[in-house]
C-alpha cells in the first residue's frame, strides 16, 4: 500500500501533461479530484490499482520523474533564487567599504573569498538544503510553518477557540503519534510555563517583522547596486545625479505593476535568472583563467584565520558585508510550498551554488591583480568593457526579479499574520485563479514603495543599505535556527543533544555575523531594528487585544436555556430569512446576540451562529472545512457552523460563502435526521440529546451533495466517532468543546419495536425532515442578514499604564483605521446589521 501511495503522489504531477485518461479510468473520478486528494494527503481507493498497473506506472515514472524534478528546479530559479543570485553585485563593495583595505599582499581579498565560500557552504547548503527544508509543514515552509509544527506537537499556542476536532484534520498530521513517544522534558517545560508561550510568539513575530523589513531593503539595495554600474560609463558629476532617479523610477514601476500579479510576467523570471547565473559564472571562469588561476587556494579555511589575524577588529566588523552573500537563502524555505524539496535542492546544489562560487572567485582573481583601481571596488570593474552594457541590462532585470520575489513573500507573510490574528485586517486580492498563494495587498504595497524610495534617497550608497539588510537577514536566520531546534526535539523526537549541537554550531556562526552587524548600528543597521520594533508593537498589541476580546466573550456568553426561552410570550418575534451571527466562540450564545435581541426583540426564522477561525495548519481541505451542528432542538431552527481555514488558505467571498453555507446546512439536516432514524434511542435519551448534547455535537460536512440512503454505524465511545456513510459528504462526527476536551459518557438504551411502529416513526421523521428543508429554502429566498459586532475596547479600571496605552489608544486607533470585519467578509451594506458592544478587558 505504501508503494502505491508513493507512486500516486508522483503520478499526480506526471498525469497533468500525459496519461491523464489512463489514471482517471483507474479511479473512476475526475483528475482534479485525484490531484486535490493527493495534495491534501487524503487516501484514494487503491483497490483498483493492481500490481500490474503499479508496475506500469512505476516504469512511466522512472522515465519521467526526473523530467518533472528538472522542470520544477528550472521554475524555482525565478521565484526562489532571484535575491540570492544578485548578491555578487554588492558583497565585495560592502565588505571593502570602510573597515578593511585591499592591499598588495592579497590577504584581505583571499580572506574574504574564504569567508564567502564557507558561509555559502555551511548556511544555505548544509543548514537549509539538508536540514531546514525537511522541517516542512505539509510541504509548506517559513517562520509560521515552524511555529505551526511546534504548536501541533506541544500546547504552546496562544490562538483562541482551539478545539479537539481540529486535531482530526487530515493536514493536522503529527510526525509520531503522541502515545507512541513519551513526552520529552523540553515539551513538558514549555507547556508548563505560560511565559514561554508568549516568548515563543514574540520570537516568531520578530522573525516576521525582519522579513517585512527585508522587503523594504532588498529591492532598494538590489536595484541600486545594479544601476550603479553606470558609474563606469559616465563622469562622476553625471553619475551621482543619474543613479538615484533611475533607481527610484525602476522601483516605482516595480510596485505599480504589482496589482497585475506575478503570474502574468512570471514566465520571464526563470530565463532571466538562468541567464544571469550563466553570465556571472562565465565571467568568473574568464577572470580565473585570465588573471589568477591559483585563486582556488584561497578556499582553504587557513585564509580566514590569516585574514582575522591581520585585520583584527576591522576584519570582524567587515563580516557585516560578507554575510550579504547569503541574502535570500531564507527564500528556499519560505517558498517550499510552490516547489518540491528535490527541485529546490537540485537547483541550488547543481546550478546556483557553483555559479555563485565561480562568480566570487572570478572577482577575487581580478582584484588580486588590480590593487589600485581608479574606481571603488565593485562588481562591474571585473566585467570586460566589451560586454559591460549587456551585463548591466541583465543585472538590472535580475535585480527586479529578486525584488519581486521578496515583495511577494512580504505579502504572503502579512496575510499569514493576519490569519493568525497577529496583524490588523487589510485588503487581500488574489491575482491568480489558477496559481494558489499569489496575492496583492494594496496598502502594504504602497507603504513598501514609499519606504524603499526613502531608503534609496536617504542612504544613497551600498554601504548603509548593506548594513541594514545584513542585520535583518541574520536575525531571520537566527530565529529559524532556534525554531528548527525545537522542531528537532518536539516533532522529530530526536535526543536534545542533537538539537543542542544544531543550535550551537549554526547559531554560533550566525551570532558571529549578527554581532558584526550590530556594530554598524549608527551606519544603517538602526533601520531594521526601528522597523521591527514598530511592527512588533502593532502586531503584539493587535494580538493581545484580540485574545482579551475573546476571553471577554467567553466569560460573558449566554446559556442555551436563555435562547430556548425566547418566544412570543416574551414579545420576541421570528421574522423570515436567515440570520448569520458572526462570533469567535465555538460554543454558547455570544453576548452581542443577547444585546441585539434586547434592543430589537426579533430574530430570524433560521438562525446560524458562524465562527470563522484559523487553525495551525497551512491548508484545510474543502471537505473538512465546515463543522455544523444544532443549537437547541430541531424545531428551534438554530444551528452552529464553524468554518476553518489554514494560514495559507484563500477565504471565500460572501456570495459563494452564503450559498455554500446553506448547502452545508441542508446536508447536515439530511444527516441528522437519518442518524436519528438509524440509531434508535429511548425517549429519555432522545430528549437529552435534543436539549443538551446537540450544542456540542458537530458534524464535518464535506463538499459532495447528500444522495442516497446512508448506511453507517456509530461506535459507542467517548472518542471521536467513526462514521461510514458510503459518500464523501460526512466524514466524521466529533464532540467539540470550548478550548479543552470534555469526556462525557453517553448512555444508550436499546429496545425492540414492531415493524408497524418503526414504519410510523420513519414516516414521521421524513415529514419533519422535509418540513425543515422547506423552512431553510424559504428562509434563503426571504434573504440573509449578516449580524456582526461593532466593538469598542477599553481597559478596565486599575490596569497598568502600558495596558491602558495599548488598549485605549493603540488597539482602538488600529481598529478605526484598518478594514472592518464587514469589509473583510465583503458583506453588502444592505444585508449588514451591526451590534455595538463595549469590551472592558
Amino acid at each position: 500500500m505504501d508503494c502505491r501511495k508513493t507512486l500516486l503522489h508522483f503520478a499526480c504531477l506526471y498525469c497533468i501533461n500525459s496519461r491523464e485518461v489512463e489514471l482517471q479510468s483507474i479511479f473512476k473520478v475526475p483528475i482534479s479530484l485525484i490531484i486535490m486528494d493527493l495534495e491534501f494527503g487524503k487516501s484514494l481507493d487503491t483497490s483498483k490499482l493492481t500490481c500490474r498497473r503499479v508496475a506500469y506506472f512505476g516504469i512511466l515514472l522512472q522515465k519521467n520523474s526526473w523530467r518533472t524534478s528538472l522542470l520544477l528546479a528550472y521554475q524555482s530559479l525565478g521565484v526562489v533564487y532571484g535575491d540570492l543570485s544578485t548578491s555578487p553585485l554588492y558583497v565585495y563593495k560592502s565588505t571593502f567599504a570602510e573597515d578593511i583595505q585591499h592591499s598588495e599582499t592579497n590577504e584581505e581579498i583571499f580572506g574574504v573569498l574564504s569567508f564567502v565560500f564557507w558561509t555559502l557552504t555551511l548556511v544555505p547548503l548544509f543548514k537549509y538544503v539538508f536540514v531546514v527544508l525537511r522541517a516542512d509543514d505539509n510541504r509548506e515552509g517559513g517562520t509560521f510553518a515552524l511555529y505551526s509544527l511546534i504548536c501541533r506537537h506541544a500546547r504552546v499556542s496562544l490562538l483562541p477557540n482551539r478545539q479537539v476536532a481540529d486535531e482530526a484534520l487530515s493536514t493536522y498530521k503529527l510526525e509520531h503519534h503522541p502515545e507512541k513517544k513519551s513526552s520529552s522534558g523540553v515539551k513538558l517545560y514549555l507547556e508548563k510555563h505560560k511565559a514561554l508561550h508568549t516568548a515563543l510568539l514574540i520570537l516568531v513575530l520578530l522573525g516576521t517583522c525582519m522579513v517585512i523589513g527585508d522587503g523594504v531593503l532588498t529591492p532598494a539595495i538590489s536595484v541600486f547596486s545594479a544601476v550603479s554600474g553606470l558609474e563606469l560609463s559616465m563622469s562622476k558629476e553625471h553619475h551621482q545625479y543619474a543613479v538615484i532617479p533611475i533607481t527610484c523610477f525602476i522601483l516605482v514601476c516595480l510596485f505599480a505593476l504589482q496589482h497585475y500579479g506575478t503570474h502574468r510576467v512570471g514566465f520571464f523570471f526563470a530565463p532571466i535568472v538562468l541567464t544571469w547565473l550563466l553570465c556571472i559564472s562565465s565571467l568568473g571562469i574568464y577572470n580565473i583563467i585570465y588573471w589568477n588561476p591559483h585563486v582556488y587556494q584561497a578556499l582553504s579555511p587557513y585564509y580566514m584565520f590569516k585574514f582575522l589575524k591581520k585585520t583584527r577588529k576591522g576584519g570582524w566588523m567587515s563580516l557585516g558585508g560578507i554575510l550579504l552573500c547569503i541574502t535570500g537563502s531564507e527564500a528556499m524555505f519560505a517558498d517550499l510550498g510552490h516547489f518540491s524539496y528535490s527541485a529546490i535542492q537540485t537547483a541550488f546544489t547543481f546550478l546556483v551554488y557553483p555559479a555563485l562560487i565561480l562568480a566570487y572567485m572570478g572577482q577575487a582573481a581580478y582584484l588580486s591583480q588590480h590593487h589600485h583601481t581608479s574606481y571603488q571596488i565593485s562588481f562591474y570593474v571585473s566585467v570586460p568593457e566589451s560586454v559591460r552594457w549587456p551585463v548591466l541590462i541583465i543585472a538590472i532585470l535580475a535585480s527586479v526579479v529578486g525584488s519581486q520575489a521578496i515583495i511577494s513573500g512580504t505579502f504572503s507573510i502579512i496575510n499569514q499574520s493576519q490569519s493568525l490574528s497577529c496583524f490588523p485586517r487589510v485588503k487581500v486580492i488574489h491575482t491568480s485563479d489558477k496559481i494558489h498563494g499569489q496575492i496583492y495587498i494594496p496598502e502594504i504595497n504602497w507603504v513598501l514603495m514609499i519606504l524603499c524610495i526613502a531608503v534609496t534617497i536617504g542612504f544613497r550608497d551600498t554601504k548603509h543599505m548593506g548594513n541594514a539588510s545584513g542585520l535583518a537577514v541574520m536575525t531571520v536566520m537566527l530565529v529559524t535556527t532556534c525554531l528548527t531546534s525545537l522542531v528537532i526535539i518536539l516533532c522529530w523526537h530526536k535526543p536534545p543533544i542533537v538539537a543542542l549541537f544544531f543550535l550551537l554550531f549554526f547559531g554560533s556562526i550566525e551570532l558571529l555575523y549578527f554581532s558584526a552587524s550590530l556594530t554598524k548600528f549608527t551606519e544603517g543597521a538602526w533601520l531594521p531594528i526601528l522597523l521591527a520594533l514598530f511592527l512588533m508593537t502593532i502586531m503584539f498589541v493587535w494580538h493581545y487585544a484580540t485574545i482579551k476580546k475573546y476571553e471577554f466573550d467567553l466569560h460573558n456568553k449566554v446559556s442555551l436555556e436563555w435562547l430556548l426561552a425566547l418566544g412570543p410570550s416574551l414579545g420576541i418575534a421570528r421574522v423570515p430569512g436567515i440570520g448569520l451571527v458572526f462570533t469567535d466562540l465555538t460554543s454558547g450564545i455570544p453576548a452581542n446576540f443577547s444585546h441585539f435581541v434586547t434592543n430589537l426583540p426579533a430574530f430570524h426564522r433560521v438562525l446560524v451562529f458562524v465562527c470563522v477561525k484559523s487553525v495551525p495548519v497551512p491548508f484545510v481541505p474543502p471537505a473538512e472545512r465546515y463543522l455544523v451542528g444544532r443549537v437547541g432542538p430541531a424545531a428551534h431552527r438554530s444551528y452552529r457552523c464553524i468554518v476553518r481555514y489554514g494560514y495559507r488558505d484563500v477565504h471565500q467571498d460572501v456570495d459563494s460563502f452564503e450559498s455554500e453555507l446553506v448547502s452545508k446546512l441542508a446536508d447536515f439536516i439530511h444527516y441528522d435526521w437519518h442518524r436519528s432514524q438509524h440509531s434508535p434511542h429511548s425517549e429519555e435519551d432522545v430528549s437529552h440529546s435534543n436539549e443538551s448534547t446537540s450544542e456540542c455535537r458537530l458534524a464535518v460536512i464535506g463538499t459532495v451533495a447528500f444522495s442516497g440512503t446512508p448506511a453507517y454505524e456509530i461506535e459507542e465511545s467517548v472518542q471521536p466517532a467513526s462514521v461510514s456513510i458510503g459518500f464523501s459528504t460526512v466524514e466524521s462526527v466529533t464532540d467539540v468543546i470550548e478550548m479543552e476536551p470534555v469526556h462525557a459518557i453517553e448512555r444508550r438504551v436499546r429496545f425492540a419495536i414492531d415493524d408497524d411502529s418503526e414504519s410510523d416513526v420513519r414516516t414521521n421523521m421524513e415529514l419533519q425532515l422535509r418540513e425543515e428543508l422547506q423552512d431553510l429554502l424559504a428562509a434563503q429566498e426571504a434573504g440573509t442578514a449578516f449580524i456582526l459586532g461593532h466593538s469598542h475596547v477599553r481597559a478596565k479600571q486599575g490596569s497598568s499604564v502600558f495596558k491602558r496605552l495599548a488598549i485605549n489608544f493603540g488597539y482602538n486607533f488600529l481598529r478605526r483605521n484598518c478594514r472592518g470585519p464587514d469589509v473583510a467578509l465583503k458583506v453588502p451594506p444592505v444585508s449588514l446589521l451591526e451590534v455595538g458592544m463595549v469590551y472592558v478587558v
